[in-house]
């Protein structure tokens, strides 16, 4: 199988790793973005702290590597003359910040297939695990699926579940859902008699998560103690965290413990 790997972030790395303990692959090229890179939304350049160098796994194995930095990337691919010529099986596409049109994902026969942290349909969209966690779900997964022109919508390869503990952070939570994207990747190209059988969504079940930013984590004082705690432990390190504001100062809380108060004088 002839791929084409899309990545530029910690989990990206994960993910080529697991690939290339797989014997049933031939990566044929790598793209990424680089650290500090131009998007739709901001004006300036935005910095991926996020950022994994990609560029020395190519060299390692030979293969052309390609960065893309530019607004148009996110609508109309500048680089398919690039992937018309590999002659691909599959695009894979694992932390990517650029949209991947359907003439791109055109250009491989199996067409682009990306990760999304749920057990797709539940939790489609933006910050899936840091949802689930809020809304106090005992477990998620990752999904392993076709991208499409909808928001996480197309057909579902494969999935693994994960369990979301009562006292586990995000960054745990996080670590569980790449080893896990880690299994499907190994499961699916380090099999060579995987059939690959997508299987449509409902998509009258799917609902679509909004983004957060840092300004979505002020702690409603008016929540049970209960949600408070799964709040806080949802965006802790290495997220921005979940604040309050005491007097005229922001406080960010990074933990919090729940203390049974003894009614007895």
């Amino acid at each position: 199988m002839r791929i084409a790997f899309f990545g530029c972030t910690a989990f990206s790395e994960r993910i080529l790793k697991a690939l290339l303990q797989c014997s049933t692959h031939d990566l044929v090229a790598i793209f990424s973005i680089p650290r500090e890179f131009s998007i739709s939304y901001s004006q300036t350049p935005v910095v991926n702290s996020n950022y994994a160098n990609l560029k020395v796994y190519a060299e390692n194995l030979k293969i052309p590597f390609y960065e893309i930095n530019s607004v148009k990337g996110e609508k109309t691919s500048d680089y398919e003359h690039i992937l018309k010529a590999l002659n691909l099986d599959v695009i894979l596409v694992m932390g990517w910040y650029y949209m991947v049109p359907e003439s791109t994902r055109s250009l491989a026969s199996n067409g682009a297939w990306g990760i999304h942290a749920s057990l797709l349909p539940n939790y489609a969209g933006g910050a899936p695990l840091v949802w689930a966690m809020i809304e106090g779900e005992s477990k998620t997964g990752v999904t392993l699926f076709m991208l499409s022109d909808g928001v996480d919508d197309g057909d579902i390869i494969e999935q693994v579940e994960i369990s979301i503990e009562a006292n586990e952070t995000i960054k745990d939570v996080y670590e569980k859902a790449t080893m896990a994207s880690e299994k499907i990747i190994k499961r699916v190209f380090g099999n060579p008699f995987y059939q690959v059988k997508p299987k449509p969504q409902d998509k009258s079940k799917i609902k679509v998560y909004p983004q957060r930013s840092p300004a979505d984590g002020r702690i409603d004082w008016e929540w049970d103690d209960a949600k408070i705690s799964r709040f806080i432990r949802a965006q802790t390190k290495p997220y921005p965290g979940a604040w309050t504001i005491i007097g005229d100062k922001r406080i960010t809380i990074w933990e919090a413990d729940i203390l049974k108060i003894n009614d007895e004088i």
